[in-house]
């Protein structure tokens, strides 16, 4: 029994009265979660499937990320839980959480959401046992981890959460200018022999250059690395669903920790980088000497979608390893133990590689 009443509650931890939500089947009046094999509500307890509406969601234009607060302040949000009548607190930053007395994950109804809500979700399409297998094979993979370790392998904890995310659409336009250099192979005579000197030639690029960035995503989360979060990439943002607390019913959710213009900026960067990797790709060289560019960022739309990752570890000589796994298309990251007699193996053969590839540069010469 919880002893903890309301009023305790709100005089320990001021915050807001809001109402979560527990979807209930209409057959036997168990909880009803999100399935992602059959895209539905689901009753684990009479099977009962509950189908609800969805569309494609659609993105919005960059001047209501910055005309609408991304912020929440200090506040955080107190619920009743509808399943057991229990109180308890949702930080500013929950979309969605399991009540500890219960189990029963409460959905924060969207206008309750603090700071900037949600528009888009991407669904999970997996559910736990077939993220856990694609975990493992994953794992199995790696070829630094021991041997001990990738037989036994065993997910524990995983949980799906709903991580946040921006993605932003941009057609932008490019002027550039810059000095670039490569070698080339000169044939000259010295002394009436014929000798060919191998020369660093710089020459001048300048021009234009646009290009259209669709959904470039960039996390909103702290909670997962950026070398994780960018190794389960893609997410098939361009058919996110609109927002919709159906989707997360079962599952934890967060709001961002880098708001929205936080993110824009992290985006512009990102862009500019891939614009100048594009641009020098059409040209032949060897170093670059300089280069310049000035870019326009033009008819900007953004959606903020949650993200479906699977996030738990896996156990090796007493110590954890943090396991990631897209929810829908089963690509993971994260860490493993590493061998170091593997590692050592792997550098004896680099190292025998190199000093074959020597041997015979200095045969030829």
């Amino acid at each position: 029994m919880n002893d903890t009443s309301e009023f305790d509650v709100a005089q320990n931890n001021p915050g807001i009265q809001n109402q979560t939500d527990v979807a209930k089947c209409p057959g036997c009046g168990a909880n009803l979660v999100f399935s992602p094999e059959k895209g539905a509500l689901f009753c684990e307890h009479c099977e009962t499937v509950l189908q609800f509406e969805s569309e494609t969601s659609s993105e919005l234009s960059l001047n209501k990320l910055f005309s609408k607060t991304s912020s929440w302040g200090e506040e955080t949000h107190i619920f009743s839980c509808p399943n057991c009548g229990a109180s308890e607190i949702i930080a500013k930053n929950e979309i969605s959480k399991a009540c500890p007395y219960c189990g029963s994950v409460n959905v924060l109804e969207k206008h309750d959401i603090s700071g900037l809500k949600p528009n888009a979700v991407v669904p999970f399409k997996l559910n736990k046992n077939q993220a856990s297998e694609m975990a493992k094979k994953w794992a199995k993979r790696r070829i630094f981890a021991p041997s001990s370790y990738k037989k036994s392998i065993e997910p524990e904890g995983l949980n799906g959460v709903y991580t946040p995310a921006f993605t932003f659409d941009s057609y932008t336009y490019t002027q550039y200018s810059g000095v670039l250099e490569r070698t080339e192979q000169r044939t000259t005579r010295v002394n009436g022999k014929t000798v060919v000197k191998t020369v660093s030639v710089r020459f001048n690029i300048s021009g234009t250059f646009s290009h259209f960035f669709d959904d470039l995503v960039v996390r909103a989360s702290k909670k997962i690395e950026e070398k994780f979060f960018h190794k389960l990439l893609p997410f098939d943002t361009n058919n996110s669903e609109t927002y919709n607390d159906s989707f997360i019913h079962g599952f934890s959710a967060s709001q961002y920790d880098m708001d929205g213009p936080a993110c824009w900026d992290s985006a512009r960067q990102t862009m500019k980088a891939q614009i100048k990797q594009l641009i020098l790709r059409k040209y032949t060289y060897t170093s670059v000497v300089s280069f310049n560019a000035t870019t326009s960022f033009n008819d900007n739309k953004f959606k903020y979608v949650l993200l479906p990752i699977y996030i738990g570890h896996s156990r090796f000589k007493e110590k954890l390893y943090n396991l990631f796994i897209n929810g829908s298309t089963g690509k993971a990251s994260g860490k493993t133990p590493i061998s170091p007699i593997r590692v050592g193996i792997a550098s004896i053969l680099g190292l025998g590689v190199l000093i074959a590839i020597i041997f015979m540069i200095f045969n030829i010469i």
